[in-house]
């Protein structure tokens, strides 16, 4: 059987600080049919001259944007791989034989491959995986009703074939989980790969922008799931979440 090529993808802005140790974590992966692009918003720091140190072996493009999402519609355009993937700047694989551990479970019919992610501080310290430290259990057989609670499921471990991806919403920080449930909704096989796939560096744009991001999440889940459904399906995740955060008694993520 060929194994296929998969499209990485990092989108990038000003994140000089970062960046490097995201090509580093992407090129030192020991599965080899891979193609990466570095998709930056036109940054003025010096992002661009340290992607421009991997010349040849990846490719970059670099202009000015619309926010997260419009980049990374750029990313799917410039894909050719059989699958994308986007790990963004401050995103990296847990291990360098990540890849090949995740399309060891691949078969012909297999749309969507999918696991955990670890989550990590500013330092980079581990804090433990996503499933442990939020309410969002990963399911074992993934469908895109499991998405009726919220994002159950990280886009840096959520691998789709690219002719089934569609371009992510305008205008909603929540586009994510559009996405994810429209390729769900396509996926013949979705593949739980028990795998830790990325580590993922808490205090990314929607925590900035909590409540608008509370919003548009509300917004997008209507879209799928109908207003009145959703309104009781609200209703739990508050509750669930307060919970939650009594039972650890810490910061929530």
């Amino acid at each position: 059987m060929n194994l296929p090529v998969i499209t990485v993808i990092t989108v990038a802005y000003n994140a000089a600080a970062d960046i490097e140790g995201t090509i580093q974590s992407m090129l030192n992966q020991s599965y080899s049919h891979v193609e990466y692009w570095v998709i930056d918003g036109a940054s003025t720091d010096n992002t661009l001259e340290i992607v421009k140190k991997y010349e040849g072996q990846l490719h970059y493009h670099s202009e000015p944007d619309k926010g997260l999402y419009d980049a990374m519609n750029k990313g799917l355009r410039r894909a050719t791989g059989d699958f994308v993937l986007f790990l963004n700047a401050g995103d990296r694989f847990c291990e360098n034989d990540t890849l090949k551990k995740v399309f060891a479970h691949y078969t012909p019919d297999t749309d969507i491959l999918y696991g955990n992610v670890m989550m990590v501080d500013e330092q980079r310290q581990a804090l433990g995986l996503r499933s442990e430290l939020t309410p969002h259990q990963l399911p074992e057989k993934l469908t895109w009703q499991d998405m009726k609670f919220g994002m159950v499921v990280s886009h840096q471990a959520f691998i789709v074939r690219r002719e089934m991806a569609p371009e992510y919403m305008d205008n909603n920080l929540c586009a994510d989980i559009d996405w994810v449930i429209l390729c769900l909704q396509k996926s013949r096989r979705t593949t739980h790969t028990h795998t830790c796939i990325a580590e993922f560096q808490t205090g990314g744009i929607s925590r900035q922008r909590h409540q608008e991001s509370l919003n548009d999440r509300y917004r997008v889940l209507a879209k799928h799931f109908g207003a009145r459904a959703n309104f009781y399906n609200h209703i739990w995740i508050v509750t669930r979440a307060a919970f939650f955060k009594l039972k650890r008694g810490k910061k929530s993520y």
